[in-house]
């Protein structure tokens, strides 16, 4: 959101309510050949075009769309994704992105320098947000053309205009319209992982995110997973690297076994893995509810204070949104949203009572 956490603006943070999850793996192998012979750049390697997202799971997920875009717009080039390393294995997942370039930045913002070599990028494109630091950032680089949204204080990118009210998977997708490159939002689903669940079958419960704002209390959370273990149901707990102390929390008012309590970030494969398998995944607005839409598991989301409108899932029976509409407020917030305060433990059984079963792997793609 999510994610984590729209989009960034002012200082060109990064979208509220998108936030990034527990992920660990390998970086992303160097290309490996494709057909046709691509054109050639100065220092007699293929072209490449660069593309800065360095921000967390959700926000990589929300912008495959346009990753795949710009893979078929380019298919010739080296595709980089500049983004946090540990997201590489996720970018590897998308089948897009060639090489990964380490890139990151305290709170989200913008990185400072990129660890850039060789001749400038034939393409660079910013993902990151609509400047003017992501701006500034890509044409040090000297790229022979820009991908960007249009901002006042960089007159010299040409781009289209940036809307605040904006679904996330759709901004990308029209900045890429408008360059003449096809995109579809709905082109986000990723591969059925090859690892098995550590959990087949469970309710997968995730209390955290990247800001307090949007973190629904552990206590109501726990109160859910209760209910669903007096039903029957496997209910497993899960949280990134430094979400120890609340995934403990919520497995002892919830009385879980140590064996459903998967704390201190799961590394990648494992955590994909978990969520393909899921009977459910319960969350906040956060990387691992991007990941649920992902692998076509069901998911109930919790909102607030950023709309599902802007960083939902898209429209399909097995997807569920709960959101009280209200004022806007700071996605990065300390305290819990009142929009977030507002779902009931109730409501969020309901929604995970009326989901679609789990096990229809055919049904029809979901909607942007």
């Amino acid at each position: 959101m999510s994610p984590g956490a729209q989009g960034a603006r002012e200082g060109d943070l990064p979208a509220p309510g998108s936030a990034g999850g527990p992920v660990t793996g390998d970086p992303v192998h160097p290309p490996t050949a494709r057909s046709g012979q691509p054109a050639r750049d100065e220092g007699g390697g293929a072209p490449r075009v660069l593309v800065l997202r360095a921000l967390g799971l959700g926000d990589l997920l929300a912008g495959v769309p346009a990753l795949r875009a710009l893979r078929r717009a380019y298919p010739g080039h080296e595709l980089v994704l500049a983004t946090p390393a540990e997201l590489a294995p996720v970018a590897a997942a998308t089948g897009a992105v060639d090489r990964v370039l380490p890139a990151a930045a305290p709170g989200r913002a913008v990185p400072r320098t990129l660890d850039w070599t060789g001749p400038p990028p034939d393409v660079a494109v910013d993902l990151h947000g609509n400047g003017p630091p992501s701006h500034r950032l890509l044409t040090r680089l000297r790229p022979r053309r820009l991908l960007a949204f249009a901002h006042p204080e960089t007159p010299e990118v040409d781009g289209p205009p940036w809307y605040a009210e904006e679904h996330e998977r759709e901004r990308w997708c029209r900045l890429l319209r408008a360059y003449g490159i096809d995109a579809d939002p709905t082109d986000l689903r990723l591969p059925r992982p090859d690892a098995p669940s550590p959990a087949p079958g469970a309710v997968v419960v995730h209390p955290g995110a990247g800001a307090p704002a949007r973190c629904w209390p552990v206590e109501r959370y726990a109160a859910v997973a209760e209910a669903l273990r007096a039903r029957g149901h496997r209910v497993v707990v899960t949280g990134g690297a430094d979400e120890a102390d609340l995934v403990a929390r919520l497995a002892k008012h919830a009385g879980l076994p140590d064996t459903d309590v998967f704390g201190g970030g799961l590394p990648y494969d494992r955590l994909s893995a978990l969520v393909a398998g899921a009977r459910a995944v319960v969350s906040g607005d956060t990387g691992i509810a991007h990941l649920s839409v992902a692998h076509a598991a069901p998911s109930v989301t919790l909102f607030g204070p950023v709309p599902p409108s802007r960083w939902g899932p898209p429209p399909h029976p097995r997807h569920r949104a709960l959101w009280h509409p209200g004022p806007d407020g700071d996605p990065h917030g300390r305290r819990t949203d009142p929009a977030l305060l507002r779902i009931t433990p109730d409501a969020v059984l309901e929604a995970i009572d009326a989901l679609d079963a789990p096990d229809t792997p055919d049904a029809p793609e979901e909607g942007p």
